[in-house]
């Protein structure tokens, strides 16, 4: 995770450079010494440089073979010369000397500023018309120390340091030679030099050739080498914790380790507060190690999570390493998208700046880098893009991401937080408990931290996405998703006090928009269903069963549906044997009656609906239902069967009593037959 480095500039202004002045006598007439501008100077300097490092005096020698030349021609009356110059060299040199084979020359300081030293170079003779004369001015460039943005560092890890040209304006010629002993790697931050080729020594020797306009030219050399690193641990604490961190310096520049090390105990209590979540769990210590920007891909700061390790530039500023603090979070293994973590690394980096009161270097939406505006999810790589559109990232990111902030507000974005870590779903249950975080789970990416934004701090984040976040063809999906989740707050809505399935939810937080609305669809079918339940269940007296809510909460909306049509179909016949339910019934009702009990069906077929248990009720009601309803006819049937009885009886009755009749009067006759004494016959 990248920062971009701060602009550096250490190209001198070219007419400071150019400053070469010189005093010319005309007879017994001075001519006062003037800058020289003309097309072809009067006086005309050029020079070959030589600079070689060297480390172990921490100092750069310069040497320039220069050739100064008298253009005028002299007159039949007045003879031209020249007997000194003003040459102006690189801020903070010293040591000057100067030699000539065609005098005694002398030099020194005429004027210091912070961007050059102005020589008075005295020739030590009378430079006439159309004689040239040669001097050797030698001087050092030393590392003076102090602060790390200087522009001239000597040492075994790394040299830096400009590269001047010297002539005067309009005049070809001179050139540059750098030389190096060690293994150092060479690169340049402006101009160049060619080479490397082996000096006599072994060192590294780089030429510029001759020069077609020395004044054009400028060269800002960055040379750095494996040095041996001088490793300190130290412990800040991230909400009271102690954190082990590993500061790798170089040998030769103990002042970095002291600069990290300050703004890291500082720094990283005020990050840990701000976010409100521990410092992500490391299973070695986390390292620090200084480096070079060009090895770094040209940024000032670069954090590998993989390898635990954050290379710092040499120079980087506070904002710098309080931003590559903040990577310690946001790291790609919190949240995806690149313009998230640097938005917010930056970000927190400005909030930690303003407590510890140091220098804050933030990227600026100018309308120059507004120019090469992109939507932030086509931000590429690190490394895959032009400077414009890197400026443009670095700047758009930390503008959103302070805007989400303010909208957020510090509470609410602590919480979002907390559920980014947590690997929290951004859509929980309304009344249920939510659902156990998954820490195996993937960092939310772009569409995830919208929902969780938008799901716990309460506020609307879509128009931020729409205006610099999304490409043309994820426009759509916004759309979609706003339809989407104004469906679900409808039908949660609906839902009252029941849960809506995790299923619906779940397809929201994956933006499977299409499955989405077809459960929600599913589900308002349901619950339309529920309201006719409760309706009809009210106006018999019943309570619905839970049933319903089971099969619905758990997701089953299938079984939910089917349970549904189960439950309608028991109110449908318990209200048709309600409808059937006879109070007082005819004589003829009650004889049908007889060895039935509708009123216990009925309240059977009541309980079994409040059970859950639809086909019992079913059954039950409708066997109330149909006893109601048959026992007229019933009791009729009874009765003309007892009617048939008792007329059969009374048949049955009258043929037995008439032949008792009959039996009793034949007995009477035999007996008048019989004579007296004599036998029956």
């Amino acid at each position: 995770m990248p920062v971009r480095p701060g602009r550096r500039s250490h190209r001198p202004d070219r007419i400071l450079l150019a400053i070469v002045l010189a005093a010319a006598w005309l007879g017994a007439l001075a001519v006062h010494p003037a800058p020289v501008t003309a097309a072809r100077p009067d006086l005309t300097m050029v020079g070959d440089a030589s600079y070689v490092v060297v480390p172990d005096e921490a100092t750069v020698r310069v040497s320039v073979d220069l050739t100064a030349t008298n253009n005028r021609a002299d007159t039949a009356t007045r003879r031209y010369y020249f007997d000194e110059a003003f040459l102006a060299v690189q801020p903070g040199t010293e040591a000057f000397a100067v030699s000539s084979p065609d005098g005694k020359p002398s030099v020194r300081v005429s004027k210091r500023t912070d961007d050059y030293t102005l020589l008075r170079i005295a020739f030590g003779s009378r430079l006439f018309s159309g004689r040239s004369m040669t001097f050797r001015l030698t001087f050092e460039l030393p590392d003076p120390g102090g602060s790390p943005e200087r522009d001239v560092r000597v040492g075994q890890a790394l040299v830096t340091f400009p590269i001047w040209a010297f002539a005067t304006d309009e005049t070809p010629g001179g050139s540059v030679t750098l030389t190096l002993a060690g293994d150092y790697e060479v690169g340049f931050a402006a101009g160049s030099l060619d080479g490397p080729s082996e000096g006599p020594d072994g060192s590294q020797v780089f030429r510029s050739g001759t020069l077609a306009d020395p004044l054009d030219f400028f060269a800002y050399v960055v040379a750095d080498r494996p040095s041996a690193y001088e490793s300190r641990t130290i412990r800040p604490t991230v909400l009271g914790v102690a954190v082990p961190v590993s500061l790798q310096a170089w040998v030769d520049d103990p002042a970095w380790a002291d600069r990290v090390e300050d703004l890291f105990v500082r720094g990283l209590p005020v990050l840990g507060d701000a976010l409100g979540i521990a410092y992500p769990p490391r299973d070695e210590p986390l390292a620090i190690r200084e480096g070079v920007s060009r090895t770094l891909g040209g940024y000032a700061g670069i954090f590998d999570p993989a390898a635990g390790r954050i290379d710092v530039d040499y120079a980087a500023g506070p904002y710098v390493i309080l931003h590559e603090a903040a990577h310690l979070w946001f790291n790609g293994a919190f949240l995806t998208e690149r313009w998230a973590n640097e938005g917010f690394a930056s970000y927190y980096a400005g909030i930690a700046s303003a407590s510890l009161d140091v220098e804050a270097t933030p990227d600026v939406l100018t309308p120059e880098v507004e120019a090469a505006r992109i939507p932030l999810n086509a931000w590429g790589g690190v490394g895959s893009e032009d400077d414009a559109t890197e400026d443009y990232g670095y700047a758009a990111s930390l503008a959103l991401a302070t805007a989400i902030a303010e909208r957020a507000g510090p509470e609410g974005l602590r919480d979002v937080w907390t559920a980014v870590a947590a690997r929290e779903a951004a859509y929980r249950p309304r009344h249920a408990e939510p659902p156990v975080p998954d820490p195996g789970a993937p960092a939310p990416d772009w569409r995830g931290f919208l929902d969780l934004l938008d799901e716990r701090t309460g506020s609307s984040f879509d128009d931020l996405w729409r205006a610099w976040v999304v490409r043309d063809q994820e426009a759509d999906l916004l759309d979609r998703r706003a339809a989407a989740r104004e469906e679900h707050v409808q039908v949660a809505d609906l839902a009252g006090d029941w849960e809506l399935p995790d299923a619906i939810r779940a397809e929201l937080g994956a933006w499977r928009f299409g499955e989405a609305l077809g459960l929600i669809a599913q589900a308002r079918s349901i619950l339309d269903e529920r309201a006719v339940i409760e309706e009809r269940a009210d106006a018999l007296g019943l309570e619905p069963p839970a049933a319903l809510r089971d099969r619905f909460e758990e997701g089953s909306l299938r079984a939910a549906d089917a349970e549904a049509r189960s439950e309608l179909a028991a109110l449908d016949a318990l209200e048709q044997a309600e409808a059937a339910h006879v109070a007082e019934p005819t004589i003829l009702g009650s004889i049908g009656l007889i060895g039935e009990d509708p009123e216990a069906d009925l309240l059977a077929a009541e309980a079994a609906f409040e059970a859950g248990d639809a086909v019992a009720a079913v059954e039950a009601a409708d066997r109330a239902r149909a006893s109601w309803e048959g026992a007229e006819g019933v009791g009729i049937r009874r009765a003309i069967s007892a009617v048939g009885v008792l007329l059969l009886v009374s048949t049955i009755t009258l043929l037995l009593a008439a032949r008792i009749r009959s039996r009793r009067r034949a007995a009477r006759v035999a007996k008048d037959d019989v004579p007296v004494g004599g036998e029956a016959p």
